[in-house]
């Protein structure tokens, strides 16, 4: 939704016409806005619950991400989804360290929006 992106845009200081000049966008060589690609990464965490479960912790810290690649725009208005591997799991700084491959997928699309390997620290429950 152009709303989203307006505020993330307004967030980050990142007002490039493409994603929020929606009548210029139009004619522009994407036909409509898209997304900040930022945006669409840090949609991400909203995904990993709803692919699988981490239990036994309290809590979790982005570590890192490795990998990053936006091989296509995500205009404003598609649908997108998330899909994780699991690449690694290990013991580190009194935690567990995960490195996840996710895709992000748009509907309609044959190439991702996003793919990246997001490292999460989890704590685990005292």
């Amino acid at each position: 939704e152009q709303d989203r992106v307006d505020k993330f845009a307004d967030a980050t200081n990142d007002h490039q016409w493409i994603h929020v000049d929606v009548e210029r966008a139009k004619t522009g060589p994407f036909g409509a806005t898209i997304a900040h690609g930022y945006l669409t990464l840090s949609l991400v965490s909203s995904f990993m619950p709803e692919i699988f479960e981490v239990r036994g912790f309290e809590f979790a810290v982005n570590y890192g991400t490795n990998k990053v690649r936006f091989p296509s725009p995500v205009k404003v208005g598609q649908r997108i989804r998330g899909g994780a591997e699991i690449l690694s799991v290990e013991e580190a700084k009194g935690g567990i360290l995960s490195v996840v491959r996710v895709t992000v997928e748009i509907e309609g699309e044959d190439r991702p929006a996003c793919i990246a390997e997001p490292v999460s620290l989890y704590f685990p429950t005292k």
